[in-house]
């Protein structure tokens, strides 16, 4: 049988009204010696509020809802790890649900989670312009992560991406390398674009001219990288460093050039980013810039209870940082 406020409150002494003040949080007063005694018999006897009931007083369920389009996707499960740490504190247990790209199956989602009058949403890596649209008509606090929206005005929190090339390449470039190869994701990507500039950036703080020669365009996958390693080693036979878009184009790279006959990091060192898995079992092991998954998700939760306690109806954009993870393959201490 679930202890029930009427079995604390015989416990504790007092009546069935005062325990439910201090479990509560009611303003009535309520003596402090009396308080401390209530909370110790309820953790004494395991009591656990009823959260149904509560929600029917409060208006308040004490879920928030999380849709991704892929949960078991690289990143997704550390930033839903993210977002759970910092709600559980707060009393909010979160309903996971998987749209697997599918613009009706996250339709369905929305419907699925609002019907049972969940306080929030997070969409964990959406890219379906939809679900703003249908939210704003249930008027349900919402905020995106990890997502890049070309107009502005979205509560979302998302990667520093030219901060984190900017790492990768300054830390090239106190290695002593001026002849940096750089290994960018497709076009129309906004992580190509900005991580483009954070490489062009930290070559014109140091006073390096930026050669295109030295930049080719990867797919984010294996086979990418070792192409366009193939291409920047005949465009530039000399240079010295690597700096690839992401850990999948950088091991694609090392292939690359073990195959022309280079040593990693004797002859190229090389910096990836993302701080994958394969960076860490890879040999050498991949120098690499983290995504910020696990504090990305953190923000985003952040952001929605303030949302979610009638914070401001403006949106916002917050940036996240990663840190450079130094390894085997940049030759660097």
């Amino acid at each position: 049988m679930p202890v029930t406020i009427r079995d604390v409150a015989e416990a504790a002494g007092v009546s069935i009204a005062t325990v439910s003040r201090v479990l509560n949080n009611k303003d009535h007063p309520v003596g402090a010696a009396t308080r401390r005694r209530i909370l110790h018999t309820a953790e004494s006897l395991g009591y656990r509020p009823n959260v149904a009931a509560r929600s029917l007083r409060t208006e308040r369920s004490s879920t928030v809802g999380i849709i991704a389009d892929d949960i078991i996707g690289p990143f997704a499960t550390k930033i839903i790890r993210g977002i759970q740490d910092r709600l559980k504190p707060r009393g909010y247990l979160c309903v996971i649900i998987s749209a697997d790209w599918d613009p009706e199956a996250e339709r369905e989602a929305i419907h699925d989670l609002v019907s049972r009058s969940i306080d929030g949403i997070i969409f964990c890596e959406t890219w379906h312009k939809a679900a703003v649209e249908m939210l704003d008509v249930a008027s349900k606090p919402y905020v995106f992560v990890h997502r890049q929206f070309a107009v502005p005005g979205q509560f979302s929190a998302i990667p520093d991406e030219q901060f984190g090339a900017q790492l990768a390449t300054a830390h090239l470039i106190r290695a002593g390398h001026r002849r940096i190869g750089y290994i960018n994701g497709p076009e129309h990507f906004y992580a190509s674009e900005v991580r483009l500039q954070g490489y062009q950036f930290e070559l014109a703080k140091a006073g390096i001219p930026y050669d295109p020669d030295l930049v080719a365009r990867g797919d984010w996958q294996v086979d990418g990288g070792y192409a366009a390693a193939r291409q920047l080693l005949h465009a530039v036979p000399r240079l010295t460093a690597l700096f690839a878009g992401n850990d999948l184009m950088a091991a694609g790279a090392i292939y690359a050039l073990r195959d022309a006959g280079l040593h990693v990091p004797q002859d190229v060192a090389v910096v990836g980013y993302d701080d994958r898995e394969i960076s860490r079992i890879f040999r050498p092991a991949l120098t690499t810039v983290t995504l910020p998954c696990y504090e990305m998700g953190e923000a985003s939760a952040h952001m929605l209870l303030e949302r979610m306690a009638g914070g401001s109806d403006a949106g916002e954009e917050v940036k996240v940082r990663g840190q450079l993870i130094v390894r085997q393959s940049c030759g660097a201490a």
